[in-house]
């Protein structure tokens, strides 16, 4: 799952990155493709390309890799991509709200995907807007605490135009506008604090506390639409105390 968290470092999820590693590079690998379509291949002058080349060197994706998918992307050597990108609205257990993000060659696919792992998993599909409004699309960049002071982000990041710095993990998440996310992480790197990713996301307006067997029965469905190829990310508006995620690390 993607988005801003507090139990983003929780033993659920680092269990799912580490299983997941060939998986997530693929999906790597298509952000890289459809980011080098959209803006050519030069990370210069391609901020997004940039970001998720960045972000594909820190999940240790290999350059050769990296390098074939620029060229794949930008139609360089003959070879070609072609991907949709698909919004999909719906609702998990308890009615927490979940915004879908696919990338795909086959919408059919992707849309049958989606709904057999909401229906197995205690979720159901939602009219387009019904889900929308809660979330606003904002940049998220996400700081290790390492080396750094949450003083030092906040000095670099709000004078660049950051709205506001959030825990996140055993770190932070810089919260921009979508089109602040260049500026304020290249503010960052110009005070020569390190990142973890920037990107743009959904970001809910309002987040909705629940307790570990709803959290539990939101991962599994997270879970299943992540296993689809075509889904990218997924955003939710739950939020967990910290009683509830120590019952989480807990779990085995």
């Amino acid at each position: 799952m993607s988005g801003h968290s507090k139990w983003a470092t929780t033993k659920h999820k680092k269990a799912i990155i580490d299983s997941r590693r060939a998986k997530s590079w693929a999906k790597l690998i298509k952000n890289i493709e459809v980011a080098a379509k959209l803006g050519g291949p030069d990370q210069a002058g391609n901020p997004t390309l940039f970001d998720a080349v960045f972000k594909a060197k820190k999940m240790s994706v290999p350059k050769d890799n990296i390098d074939r998918a620029v060229k794949r992307g930008a139609g360089i050597g003959g070879e070609a991509v072609e991907y949709a990108s698909i919004m999909y609205e719906g609702y998990g257990p308890n009615g927490v709200a979940l915004m879908i993000e696919c990338l795909t060659d086959n919408k059919n696919r992707a849309a049958a995907e989606v709904r057999t792992a909401l229906s197995r998993n205690g979720g159901t599909l939602a009219d387009p807007g019904s889900v929308a409004y809660n979330f606003s699309r904002k940049g998220v960049i996400v700081v290790g605490a390492e080396g750094t002071t949450e003083d030092d982000v906040m000095m670099a990041a709000l004078e660049a135009g950051a709205e506001e710095i959030e825990p996140h993990g055993e770190g932070y998440a810089v919260i921009t506008e979508a089109t602040d996310l260049v500026a304020v992480r290249t503010a960052l790197q110009e005070a020569g604090i390190d990142y973890e990713s920037a990107d743009v996301e959904f970001v809910p307006n309002l987040k909705v506390e629940v307790d570990a067997a709803t959290a539990r029965k939101i991962f599994r469905l997270i879970d299943a639409l992540e296993d689809s190829d075509d889904v990218q990310n997924v955003f939710s508006n739950f939020d967990l105390t910290p009683e509830v995620q120590a019952e989480l690390e807990n779990d085995e």
